[in-house]
């Protein structure tokens, strides 16, 4: 080694460069938070325009299943009622019963005061349109079933009210009661029907006919449980005595015209064993309402 060659300089450690920070500092810069290293870049308003377009036809998720549930549901529900609508027109005449509550508020308030006072009443005939009866709204002495329907669901409310006020109501006793008077009511019209059928009497008179006649009385009720429950005992038989004598002349006034033969119809005596039957049958149909209607009732009003 030359002695004169100075001595070599030592090299320090080399310096790093500084390492890029794992978070970027944005409070001084007022840049939007959470826009760290490695974060995307935010996307432009062509790329964002240009997605919404894309997705535009096909709408939310799920959307493409919303239409064809539906119109299975709609096709499920057609099919389904179109099966309990022909299994129910084996028993029970739909298209029939259409007729009888084709009613109006015109037609109530007329046919209940015909209930109620049926004396000055003179033209008793149902009218007809190629040979079928017109709508009950448009003929007052048409039968119906929406009067009867009505004036049973009154009187079953109008009993447990009587009974609470006696402290007598139960859920049992009003059943007792609502049973009862349906039971009496079938066994009416099946008791009429038996005697049309020994008498072999031609009427056009169904058994839907004989159920809406037979339901009339249920108005005379309600008027005398009114009564009853405003006037005491006394207003109670007065008002039943009245409706018990407007039932009878309002079904006299209407069977003969369906039971009797025409001639007897139109006041002509006509003598002869089977219409005699007819008379018979005609007033003992008429005299079993007032019975009826005090038989239902002068247990609820003690």
């Amino acid at each position: 080694m030359d002695p004169a060659a100075p001595p070599p300089k030592r090299r320090g450690p080399a310096r790093l460069a500084d390492p890029r920070p794992l978070f970027e500092d944005t409070s001084a810069t007022g840049a939007s938070p959470g826009r760290g290293f490695g974060a995307p870049p935010p996307p432009s308003a062509s790329s964002a325009s240009s997605s919404s377009s894309s997705s535009a036809p096909f709408g939310p998720p799920g959307a493409f299943l919303a239409e064809p549930v539906s119109s299975l549901a709609a096709a499920y529900g057609s099919s389904l009622a179109s099966h309990v609508e022909g299994n129910l027109g084996r028993w029970v005449p739909v298209s029939r019963l259409k007729y009888y509550f084709a009613v109006d508020t015109v037609y109530v308030g007329r046919k209940l005061r015909l209930l109620v006072f049926p004396f000055g009443h003179q033209d008793w005939q149902v009218r007809y349109q190629q040979d079928t009866p017109v709508a009950p709204r448009f003929d007052v002495n048409a039968p119906d079933l929406y009067i009867p329907a009505m004036a049973f669901l009154t009187y079953i409310l109008l009993a447990g009210l009587a009974l609470g006020t006696q402290n007598r109501f139960s859920p049992d006793s009003l059943g007792l009661v609502a049973s009862s008077a349906l039971a009496w009511l079938l066994l009416e019209v099946l008791s009429v029907l038996l005697s049309l059928y020994l008498v072999t009497v031609s009427t056009d008179l169904t058994p839907i006919d004989l159920l809406a006649f037979a339901g009339y009385k249920y108005v005379g009720m309600i008027v005398g449980l009114v009564a009853g429950l405003l006037l005491g005992r006394v207003g109670y038989y007065v008002a039943l005595t009245w409706c018990c004598l407007s039932i009878f002349v309002f079904m006299i006034r209407t069977l003969r015209l369906k039971l009797l033969s025409e001639a007897a119809a139109e006041g002509v005596l006509v003598r002869g064993a089977k219409n005699q039957l007819r008379m018979y049958l005609t007033m003992a149909i008429a005299a079993a309402q007032p019975l009826f209607m005090y038989w239902l009732t002068f247990h609820l009003l003690r």
